[in-house]
């Protein structure tokens, strides 16, 4: 298990308004693969300590991690971060952790899917990110749900586009003017229009919540996508 390191923040950057990405300097840091995730660890005055894991959200950069959180409500660690935690202050953490839900770029070469719910778009804009450094040539394409417009991470830099990538929003809620797709929940419809043909043979990455995560991966199987090529990160409440 690796062990706690010391972080200190560096830079907060304000992706939606519950929804911040924090800098952190972390020094001794080993490095890390997009897809993987740290644990933080939060401990007060008396003592009492509490942790939570989040994904890492950008390609390394020697000491420098980037964490995108969302806020929960009533959470323990969540609001702290996205609310008092101030430049200069400190947090342990400890990884980098997962080895399975990871794309590394210099051996994987088939064309890679990326199917989004909500925040769990962080792992997988870290892989979006590492491909841009790393000038691979793999072609990509993202398929992020969101409830509306406003609850877009990342949004501004994805709508940029960049060489190979191709990224649709679904909006389960409320749509921007001049959608033609409905808001509504994800389908075999959307996968099919956004996402790779199955013949394609796609290596394919799902994140989000256990629920959007389980039917996501049962769309695509009976889209005729193989089980062993699908695979998935999930999460559910913890407390925040």
């Amino acid at each position: 298990m690796p062990r706690w390191l010391t972080a200190a923040l560096l830079e907060r950057r304000e992706e939606t308004a519950t929804a911040s990405t924090l800098v952190l300097d972390v020094p001794g840091w080993p490095g890390h693969l997009p897809g993987q995730h740290v644990d933080v660890r939060l401990t007060a005055e008396d003592g009492y300590s509490t942790q939570r894991s989040y994904s890492l959200a950008a390609a390394p950069d020697g000491d420098r991690l980037e964490l995108t959180v969302q806020r929960v409500p009533d959470g323990e660690v969540s609001p702290y971060l996205t609310g008092e935690f101030s430049v200069g202050d400190l947090v342990e953490v400890r990884g980098p952790v997962g080895g399975w839900f990871v794309w590394r770029p210099d051996e994987q070469k088939e064309p890679v899917l990326l199917v989004a719910g909500g925040s769990g778009i962080v792992p997988l804009m870290a892989m979006v990110r590492v491909r841009a450094a790393a000038g691979s040539r793999v072609p990509f394409r993202l398929v992020a749900s969101v409830r509306g417009p406003a609850d877009r991470l990342y949004g501004a830099e994805l709508d940029r586009g960049s060489p190979g990538l191709d990224t649709t929003w679904i909006h389960t809620r409320t749509a921007p003017p001049g959608v033609v797709r409905a808001p509504g929940r994800l389908t075999a419809q959307d996968l099919a229009d956004w996402g790779w043909p199955a013949d394609f043979e796609p290596t394919v990455y799902v994140c989000g919540p256990t629920g959007f995560v389980e039917t996501a991966a049962g769309l695509l199987v009976a889209l005729g996508h193989h089980p062993a090529r699908i695979r998935t990160e999930r999460f559910g409440p913890s407390g925040g």
